[in-house]
């Protein structure tokens, strides 16, 4: 497993390195083929003190991208926090899996391929002028089904999942209603 630490607003010193490897590193115990986690410290400048450290953690296996952050005072508290917020969604994703017949007791847990997804919209600190493109990203896709898709956007946590439809031959985004339920944007050529 390789583990990427970047720090914003806060310098990774080898004490942090060497933490957040211990700590990640545990995680392959309960999910034994992470590709690759990247945890992205950053300090902020907030009116309440005890969410200043932020700890931002992704861990992508094998097409499958989970997400899980957490804010503290002390930047060693967020990491642990996020540890364990990782450690239970990856407990739930495991789940899913076993209940849903796609893995057998013993054996390693295969993940199906699915399209790599934005880790993190970020939202503009300033009210821009209508039509001000503030940020662009790209991003690979892989085909998929919609309801792979409802899969992985449920362990990114997103509202909105931006796919190659594999029944439809197409780029479609599928979203949360307010209802709960989902619904699928399939776009036409005028």
């Amino acid at each position: 497993m390789e583990i990427v630490v970047r720090g914003r607003n806060v310098s990774v010193t080898e004490r942090v390195q060497e933490y957040v490897e211990k700590k990640i590193g545990k995680l392959e115990r309960y999910l034994p083929i992470i590709d690759e986690a990247r945890m992205e410290l950053s300090q902020e400048e907030t009116r309440s003190a005890q969410h200043r450290m932020t700890a931002q953690l992704t861990v992508r296996s094998r097409g499958k991208v989970l997400r899980a952050e957490e804010r503290d005072q002390d930047l060693f508290a967020a990491i642990d926090l996020v540890a364990e917020k990782m450690q239970r969604q990856i407990t739930r994703f495991k789940d899913r899996l076993y209940s849903r017949g796609q893995v057998r007791g013993g054996e390693t847990v295969r993940v199906p391929e699915a399209a790599e997804q934005v880790a993190e919209m970020e939202l503009a600190a300033e009210v821009e002028p209508v039509g001000t493109i503030v940020r662009t990203k790209a991003f690979s896709v892989t085909p998929m089904n919609p309801e792979e898709a409802i899969e992985q956007m449920e362990l990114l946590g997103h509202d909105f999942f931006v796919f190659y439809n594999s029944d439809a031959d197409s780029i479609n985004v599928l979203y949360r209603r307010r209802t709960g339920d989902y619904g699928l944007l399939q776009p036409e050529l005028a």
